[in-house]
């Protein structure tokens, strides 16, 4: 772990081994949406709650870690990713201490990337494979929210962003590019609503030129099945 963090450790009893050998291949990041990250934390190791992360950000940056990486967090729960079901045996899941509607702390931010970075390398994660908890599960989760800047992540090296480019507006293609990139099935108004707060959380209203043209960037440029993923 980078000596540019400071971590403490607060062990979770709220894992388990990784279903058939798998290995993180994915980080999906959370906010907590609770009123304190005390009552997160008491939440995360809670065996009752059956809720864990890998790793929770305080809003100061000091990263408490509740569960090996090499282990199997609950922080996931239904949804997929490119055709994995069980995202919790082949993620990493960071909890970011953060009420849902409120700026991220630039601290936590500052504690996020050297955390993120590490990941990556120790388990050769490429930066499109970071994903938001919306992300693989549109119909029911809207974390880390539209206050999350994922731009400045990727401007980091540790997730990815879409060029700046518009198309005619058509659903059946949107959906498309979107699975090319590797949403789940859901409604198409929860997969637009998922990805603008992911990529566009200042778009409203129906599908528009810049949705679709971002869809199709990012599926041209990072599709799940282009060989750029673990098999």
């Amino acid at each position: 772990m980078s000596d540019t963090l400071r971590v403490t450790s607060c062990p979770s009893p709220n894992f388990g081994e990784r279903r058939n050998g798998a290995v993180p291949d994915l980080v999906v990041l959370h906010y907590t949406g609770m009123s304190s990250c005390d009552a997160a934390l008491e939440r995360l190791c809670d065996p009752a709650a059956e809720v864990s992360a890998h790793y929770l950000i305080r809003e100061d940056g000091e990263v408490v870690a509740l569960v090996p990486e090499a282990a199997r967090a609950w922080h996931a729960g239904a949804g997929s990713w490119g055709g994995r079901e069980d995202v919790n045996s082949h993620s990493i899941g960071i909890e970011i201490a953060n009420t849902g509607d409120a700026p991220f702390a630039a601290r936590q931010i500052a504690a996020l990337e050297p955390l993120l970075a590490g990941i990556l390398a120790r388990w050769s994660i490429l930066p499109e494979r970071v994903i938001a908890h919306s992300d693989m599960a549109p119909d029911r989760k809207s974390d880390p929210g539209p206050r999350f800047d994922w731009r400045a992540l990727a401007r980091a090296g540790l997730s990815v962003w879409p060029e700046a480019v518009t198309a005619p507006p058509d659903e059946t293609g949107f959906l498309g590019a979107l699975r090319r990139f590797g949403y789940p099935e859901a409604m198409p108004d929860q997969l637009l609503r998922a990805f603008r707060l992911r990529f566009r959380p200042w778009g409203q209203g129906a599908l528009s030129a810049g949705d679709m043209g971002a869809a199709l960037d990012l599926a041209r440029r990072f599709p799940v099945d282009g060989g750029r993923s673990r098999a």
